[in-house]
């Protein structure tokens, strides 16, 4: 039976396996955010990992985490230089890993971590680690390889943790109507509710009528942010929604 945290384990060997190959000079490079070199998405993911285990630690403690605790975090990383921010965040992911693993399924019930105006059970906040380590880890990998994808094992959980992401990041374009999405390797689908002021991501819809039809890989990075016409795939149904689609999830 597949561990659910398998996703995340091949996730961070992957990122792994691409540090170790990067020459001092590569981590001074571009990453796909291009407002980042290479080393500021392993700064962020090396951080993101310190506070992840520090805000599951404070909720299974049944305590809040310090508001100052994260910034404190970004602090010390941002100081770091970049050899130190590519060592570290493989040190850190490493950390994050073996607590989750050393979780027990009664640490995963009463797991409830405060998220700013959420309150998130253990699927939801271990989700957002997964969701963030993967599409990071593209982040770097799609520099030197632009047609590699995010991993397939991986979009079969992202895929249905997408919720969170769409309220707090989509971006109402000024219009009204609704759009259908449909997605292949899972099939899923999705309606997107747009009004001038807000947006709803909600999982349903007619598949056989769906405006849009693509890979599920596509519309986790679509939701992210990281599906711009050098990156999308071809073969897509509707594509002529995608401009629009573009401007509703500009990423988080």
């Amino acid at each position: 039976m597949p561990d659910s945290l398998d996703p995340l384990r091949s996730s961070i060997q992957r990122l792994r396996d691409l540090v170790e190959t990067l020459r001092p000079e590569q981590l001074i490079a571009k990453a796909y955010p291009t407002k980042w070199i290479t080393a500021d998405v392993l700064s962020h993911l090396g951080s993101g990992a310190v506070i992840f285990e520090r805000r599951l630690d404070d909720a299974l403690n049944g305590q809040p985490t310090p508001p100052e605790f994260a910034p404190s975090v970004w602090d010390e990383w941002n100081a770091k230089a970049t050899d130190a921010q590519a060592a570290d965040a493989l040190a850190a992911d490493r950390s994050a890993l073996a607590r989750l693993e050393a979780m027990t399924p009664d640490d995963q019930a009463r797991c409830s971590v405060d998220f700013g105006p959420f309150t998130l059970d253990y699927p939801a906040f271990f989700g957002l680690r997964l969701n963030e380590h993967v599409l990071h880890t593209w982040d770097i990998d799609v520099v030197t390889r632009p047609d590699v994808t995010l991993a397939s094992d991986a979009v079969a959980v992202m895929i249905d943790n997408l919720e969170l992401i769409a309220r707090f990041s989509a971006k109402p374009t000024g219009t009204t109507h609704t759009l259908v999405i449909h997605t292949s390797e899972p099939a899923r689908t999705f309606t997107i509710t747009l009004t001038p002021e807000t947006v709803t991501t909600s999982p349903g819809g007619d598949a056989q009528q769906a405006d849009v039809t693509l890979p599920a890989e596509a519309f986790v990075r679509l939701v992210y942010g990281r599906l711009d016409p050098g990156h999308t795939p071809p073969g897509i149904t509707g594509a002529h929604h995608l401009d629009e689609l573009r401007q509703v999830f500009p990423g988080p």
